[in-house]
């Protein structure tokens, strides 16, 4: 039997272009605008999109006039297809190229039976892993494929090794005793957790689990929180958010790892490494570092190996 590993991933512009697309696309997803009714979704979709694209495109041309994550991921597509050389590797975005049906043509051209998903987000929540997902059983419901699917990962050794080996990575020559920790996790609306989304309470053991490997490494540092970043709008959103916390902090030197991210985005490399950095600067930090996301790190292949099977 012919089979296919898809990688699943939320997405990012791939031109200046496309940021008005993968804006569109994102507010007009049910499960991150949950409002019953889709013209009142469509609407409120119309209002964010034409309120944000024109800042939205201008963080994007910070950071080289496109999204990092589709480069990543096909890296990491490319290093794991040379592990599985029985097994077709490929990937799909839920808001911009390439599409869950683009990645299902290939599928049927290649005549494949059984097909194994893995959404790229190691918490699980309705906002990320099951809209990418529902995305792809709803573009693939008329074939007669075999699929089965991976709903969160962060409890797997080997890839929570690779988090705490992606934080020594960043201190390099300095000592961790010296900084301040921080996991920085993806915003939600209150509301949406108050529904029974499980995403803060994954983030929290999720964290829990790292600490203990970096007691068992003897990694220590003067404190170790947690933080919520990308809020949006005037509704309540998980607290604290970061900015809340760089100001609490009495230390002025800390780490922040990106914890609800496996592959770097405008998340990362825009708004970690230039916007907060700079609210950093502002606050009177002496060293504010961001750790790398996993990407195509060889042991995020060996945790994959792992995680699927």
């Amino acid at each position: 039997m012919k089979k296919a590993l898809i990688l699943l991933n939320m997405g990012g512009p791939n031109s200046l272009d496309e940021v008005e697309v993968f804006l569109k696309n994102m507010f007009n997803d049910k499960n991150i605008i949950t409002v019953k009714s889709d013209l009142l979704r469509s609407f409120i979709a119309f209002m964010i999109v034409t309120s944000r694209k024109k800042e939205a495109k201008s963080n994007y041309s910070k950071i080289g006039g496109k999204s990092p994550i589709v480069g990543y991921t096909q890296k990491l597509v490319d290093k794991l297809q040379l592990c599985f050389e029985d097994i077709y590797v490929d990937f799909a975005m839920r808001y911009t190229p390439p599409y869950a049906d683009e990645v299902i043509e290939k599928i049927k051209q290649k005549n494949i039976q059984e097909v194994t998903l893995l959404p790229l987000y190691p918490q699980y929540s309705t906002t990320t892993t099951k809209s990418s997902l529902e995305d792809f059983y709803e573009a693939c419901k008329d074939l007669n494929l075999h699929i089965k699917h991976v709903d969160r990962f962060y409890e797997n050794a080997i890839y929570n090794n690779l988090l705490i080996d992606r934080i020594e990575e960043v201190l390099q020559q300095h000592n961790s005793k010296d900084f301040e920790l921080i996991f920085s996790a993806h915003s939600l609306p209150q509301s949406i957790v108050d529904k029974g989304d499980t995403y803060q309470k994954e983030v929290l053991l999720h964290v829990e689990l790292l600490k203990s490997i970096l007691a068992q490494r003897n990694i220590k540092f003067k404190g170790i929180h947690v933080a919520y970043q990308s809020k949006l709008g005037p509704v309540k959103w998980l607290e604290p958010s970061l900015e809340d916390k760089l100001k609490s902090l009495t230390c002025k030197k800390v780490v922040i790892f990106p914890i609800s991210f496996t592959i770097d985005n405008s998340e990362t490399e825009f708004e970690l490494s230039i916007e907060y950095k700079e609210v950093a600067g502002q606050l009177g930090f002496e060293k504010y570092l961001v750790a790398k996301c996993p990407n195509d790190a060889d042991k995020f292949v060996e945790a994959i190996k792992s995680i699927i099977h």
